[in-house]
């Protein structure tokens, strides 16, 4: 029978929780964990939906009405963590796991893909119940307005400011997560979330599930006419919308955001926790972990992004990852490259 303790878990005990989590998270089927994962995507939606309510005309201070928006935004972590869910952002953390060796490679790559796609199933039908309940044209169509500056906002931002927001953003979340796991009771956990959660909202960091509603929810919006009118009544001026399509959503804000959650909560909060609290002392276990950081940092060089060399990359780094030994040659940086050593091989 386990003791009955009110304090809150240690941070020791946190980690070696959490590293079991994890090995339990990765043994999940796909159809629970799919299921879970859509209830993430809704769960966030809601939160986002919440927020775009309230903040759309609350006449405070640029800094007050952040805070507010933040609060009312802990709704959609607080029924993840408290109603049980699966959030790819909150999901990095299930690299502790892996590095203990209680989660393959293999688990881990799948169950990061299946909750993301199932975040962003969720998320797109929160999209489709919010636009057909008409909420959008409530108070003259201003909460709709700010939902399409909130998307227009999201994908006019530069590919490293939008990554470095991510980062950010998930080191916040996944401390929340942490201190969730502190918690004994329901109380204990959402005061455990409140903060970290209302800190990344208000500072404007970036979450890639959050921004699987804000900016589709924009992209269903922009050619309702009322939807832009009060748009443009409160940016004061008139918005362009150029970089609203599915195609600026994807590049200039949901890839180089996810990596950057990913860095975040994997790195920064993951792997240096495990280093304090789990490590069994060894250099060549160091030495692992730093060059599967430095090659998940670097795994999107801007000066890699061909296809070919996209592919490539992947594959050496799930090598890496399984262990398996990677050819030593210097890496083509552009598709030019790629072609005069083709052409070298045929003629050889």
């Amino acid at each position: 029978m386990e003791e009955l303790r009110v304090d809150a878990y240690s941070p020791p005990e946190i980690a070696k929780r959490i590293a079991a989590v994890a090995e339990k998270k990765s043994g999940l089927d796909f159809f629970r964990m799919f299921v879970l994962a859509i209830l993430a995507g809704v769960f966030i939606a809601l939160g986002a939906e919440f927020y775009t309510l309230v903040v759309h005309d609350s006449g405070l201070a640029f800094g007050l009405n952040n805070l507010v928006g933040g609060l009312v935004f802990c709704l959609g972590l607080i029924l993840v963590v408290i109603a049980g869910a699966e959030l790819f952002t909150g999901n990095t953390l299930i690299v502790m796991g892996f590095i203990e060796r209680k989660v393959s490679a293999r688990q881990l790559i799948k169950g990061w893909s299946i909750v993301y796609l199932g975040n962003l199933v969720g998320s797109l039908m929160m999209v489709l119940l919010m636009y057909y309940t008409d909420q959008w044209g409530f108070h003259g169509s201003m909460v709709g307005g700010k939902a399409l500056l909130i998307a227009d906002a999201k994908v006019n931002i530069g590919f490293l400011e939008a990554f470095m927001r991510g980062i950010l953003c998930n080191v916040l979340v996944c401390l929340a997560i942490w201190l969730a796991f502190s918690g004994r009771s329901t109380i204990d956990k959402i005061l455990a979330v409140i903060f970290p959660i209302t800190a990344f909202v208000a500072s404007g960091f970036e979450h890639c599930v959050a921004n699987m509603y804000f900016v589709p929810m924009g992209l269903v919006l922009k050619g309702q006419a009322d939807v832009l009118a009060a748009a443009q009544s409160m940016a004061g001026q008139p918005i362009m919308l150029s970089n609203l399509t599915v195609a600026g959503f994807i590049v200039k804000n949901l890839i180089p955001v996810t990596l950057g959650n990913i860095i975040g909560g994997s790195l920064l909060v993951g792997v240096i926790y495990w280093s304090v609290y789990l490590r069994q002392f060894s250099f060549r276990s160091l030495f692992w972990v730093a060059q599967v950081g430095f090659r998940l940092i670097f795994l999107f060089n801007p000066r890699e992004l061909a296809p070919s060399r996209i592919v490539a990359n992947f594959s050496s780094f799930s090598d890496l990852l399984r262990g398996k030994p990677t050819r030593r040659r210097p890496l083509p940086h552009d598709l030019t490259t790629l072609i005069e050593e083709d052409t070298e091989k045929k003629d050889s």
